[in-house]
């Protein structure tokens, strides 16, 4: 039996002797030894591999190529995208889809649009093809269905009496197709049609501009002329104002009224056979004569104008004699008032001097008589008049002059476009 203290030695061992045992080969080797050496761990690591000359050469025949990272990347895009979820990639495809859906329509839009202003254009008669613009999406199932739901069409120049700038714009709403398919039309049938008419001053004095008269809107329904007409050879001041009224259903037309030409400051002519009408000497010329004695004597020697005047035969005499009281009597406004009244048209053809004296030139005289109301009413009359259309009825309604022109709306019902069904 062991006592309880008693230890068990166990033999010393240097680590150091543990390490060589590693090794179990010789530690010399000497110069005679010529078989293979047994390799250690450490040996393995501090080994250095030596390439085979057969697999140089072999390397060195094989053409170099670049690295293809491409296909590498392809296969790592296409692994992104396989990633994505089923629904996902859904929604992509339509939105693709819808895209090119929508691009087909508006091509189809185009050219539709582009056919029916060449058509119109012909069946109209008109100088240029008028704009169309087709409203509604999609169009490509409206043209299948047959109906549009609307088709706005401007034509920018419409012959407009003496004007041929009258601008049309119309909107067609639940237009009826005649076709034969989607891609033949052969005509429409228009069950109501809305817009307007416009006749542009702008345009109205672009196209009247031989007169260098003006046009302005004055009021609800009138317009105002200004400008200058040559006449003669003279350039007179032209003063008129004309009232716009709708001639029955399809035209307008202008009441011409308050005409007016000035000869300069010398007198005015109003066309006319009434007493205030006619060639007569204005305000600032009447008062020249008090300071005019030449021309006070003249007109006071005729006794056709003296009668005229209502100015006694003694108080004439005795202006004739003494030139203060010729100034006296010419300055009177009573004699201003009467001066003003004589309508020189009428003494132009037994005095001719006697106006020659006053100033006027005798072609004036002799082409204003000839320019009658008619003749001035004619010159700045402004009229439109629809045509006629094939089929079904077309209508001017509410005329009114705004600030850039007349503006007349227009109303339709019945209307076809091409072959009727």
């Amino acid at each position: 039996m062991r006592s309880p203290h008693h230890i068990t030695a166990h033999p010393y061992t240097n680590p150091y002797e543990e390490l060589g045992r590693l090794d179990d080969g010789p530690q010399d080797v000497g110069p005679s030894d010529a078989g293979p050496r047994d390799l250690g761990p450490l040996d393995d690591f501090f080994h250095e591999d030596v390439p085979d000359e057969r697999d140089e050469a072999e390397a060195q025949d094989d053409p170099w190529a670049p690295p293809n990272h491409r296909r590498g990347g392809r296969r790592r895009r296409r692994g992104r995208f396989a990633g994505l979820p089923l629904a996902l990639k859904a929604v992509v495809g339509l939105v693709v889809l819808a895209s090119f859906l929508t691009l087909a329509d508006r091509w189809a839009l185009l050219y539709a649009e582009r056919r029916a202003a060449d058509t119109l254009k012909d069946r109209l008669d008109l100088a240029a093809a008028p704009e169309v613009e087709i409203g509604g999406f999609p169009f490509l199932t409206q043209l299948a269905d047959e109906r549009l739901d609307s088709v706005k069409v401007t034509v920018p120049d419409v012959a407009a009496d003496r004007v041929s700038l009258a601008q049309v714009t119309a909107t067609a709403r639940g237009v009826r197709l005649d076709t034969d398919g989607p891609a033949s039309v052969r005509g429409a049938d228009v069950p109501r049609l809305e817009g307007d008419v416009l006749l542009s001053f702008a345009d109205l004095n672009r196209e009247l501009g031989a007169s260098q008269v003006t046009f302005t809107g004055e009021g609800h329904d009138r317009v105002r002329a200004r400008g200058t007409l040559p006449v003669a050879g003279h350039d007179l001041r032209l003063r008129a104002e004309a009232r716009i009224v709708r001639e029955g259903d399809r035209g307008i037309a202008t009441h011409i009224g308050g005409m007016r030409l000035d000869i300069g400051k010398l007198a005015t002519y109003r066309p006319g056979a009434r007493a205030s009408e006619g060639l007569h000497l204005s305000r600032q010329s009447v008062a020249r004569f008090a300071h005019e004695t030449r021309k006070a004597k003249a007109l006071l020697s005729v006794p056709s104008i003296v009668r005229r005047l209502g100015v006694p035969d003694s108080v004439v005499r005795e202006a004739l004699r003494d030139e203060s009281r010729l100034t006296e009597l010419t300055g009177t406004p009573r004699f201003a008032h009467r001066a003003m009244q004589l309508n020189l048209i009428d003494l132009a053809l037994d005095h001719p001097e006697l106006l020659k004296l006053l100033g006027f030139d005798p072609a004036l005289l002799d082409a204003l008589p000839r320019l009658t109301r008619p003749v001035l009413a004619d010159q700045l009359s402004l009229g439109f008049r629809l045509p006629e259309p094939p089929s079904g009825q077309l209508r001017l309604r509410d005329v009114r002059v705004e600030k850039d022109g007349i503006r007349v709306r227009l109303e339709g019902e019945g209307l076809t476009v091409g072959r009727s069904r």
